[in-house]
């Protein structure tokens, strides 16, 4: 065999481990929680068995989405039923899974929690909506309060895979692009958005902010949002999406659910970085981006 097989089986390999499937879950909730879970369950192994090593679910994936639903449909962590389903989902397809996120009940408040499971079913990393939560009125269109039931969260949440370092956030914390600089600072090469933009938020804001982040920070972003269901108190936008740092969106689903999946290109991230070097190019004496909020939650 000659040096230049092995030489070319060396890159092959290495190219392999720089690369790996990513799907967000576009999912369909109603008012009956065991029927989200199996629907989760039933899109997740189907990602899983087209390749995807790490799979996030939407905001909010085993109710509906309104303030009114989070009371009822709270669970502790990692004690309640939606987490077990999640850990088994894990487990069982050997994934990285990114739990989209639940109303978690913890003494006498309640957060807007996702949490992230490891291949062996292990609870990895939680995140607690930080800060940013969706407080919105738009005269005439929509007026949602979320700090009149829920009670923010106070930290960064990353998670190490053996393909990048991850940063995970909750829908309305995207449109905040500190935030984002601080994972993307980090060393996260991912973005993760589980969120539930609307119908007058989501058509203007959705794909701009998702490639904002992505461009911004030089990494890939995704966001993974219900489906749509015309007929719910509070109706989602959908398109779930994965930008990569260029700021083209690489897979996308329209409204309805389904699955949007695509290849984490880190060699493509990296030629994009070299291109653009940014991040060389930073002026540190005229401004900065520091990390302050490091209470865990």
């Amino acid at each position: 065999v000659s040096f230049c097989s092995f030489y070319s089986q060396d890159i092959f390999l290495l190219k392999k481990m720089n690369s790996f499937r990513f799907a967000a879950i576009q999912l369909a909730s109603g008012a009956d929680k065991a029927l989200n879970l199996q629907r989760a369950a039933n899109l997740v192994a189907r990602a899983a068995s087209d390749g995807a090593k790490v799979v996030s679910l939407p905001e909010c994936f085993n109710s509906p989405y309104g303030a009114e639903y989070f009371k009822p449909y709270a669970e502790k962590i990692p004690e309640g039923e939606s987490c077990r389903s999640l850990a088994k989902m894990a487990q069982e397809n050997k994934i990285y899974l990114i739990g989209g996120s639940i109303p978690e009940a913890d003494g006498d408040n309640l957060y807007n929690t996702c949490t992230i499971w490891g291949p062996n079913g292990d609870l990895i990393g939680k995140h607690r909506k930080v800060v940013h939560l969706f407080d919105i009125d738009v005269p005439g269109k929509i007026r949602f309060q979320e700090s009149e039931t829920l009670s923010p969260g106070s930290s960064y949440t990353t998670i190490d895979t053996p393909f990048c370092k991850i940063g995970v956030a909750i829908c309305y914390d995207l449109r905040f692009a500190e935030m984002a600089k601080v994972y993307a600072q980090k060393g996260c090469k991912v973005l993760v958005y589980p969120g539930a933009f609307n119908m007058t938020t989501g058509p203007p804001h959705w794909e701009l902010l998702l490639r904002a982040r992505a461009v911004d920070n030089q990494v890939y972003v995704v966001g993974a949002s219900p489906a749509r269901c015309p007929t719910a108190h509070y109706v989602a936008w959908g398109h779930s999406a994965i930008v990569n740092p260029w700021g083209t969106i690489i897979a996308e689903t329209d409204e309805k659910e389904g699955i949007a999946q695509a290849d984490i290109d880190l060699n493509f991230l990296e030629d994009v970085r070299n291109q653009i070097p940014i991040s060389k190019q930073k002026r540190l004496d005229m401004y900065e981006t520091v990390e302050k909020f490091k209470k865990s939650s």
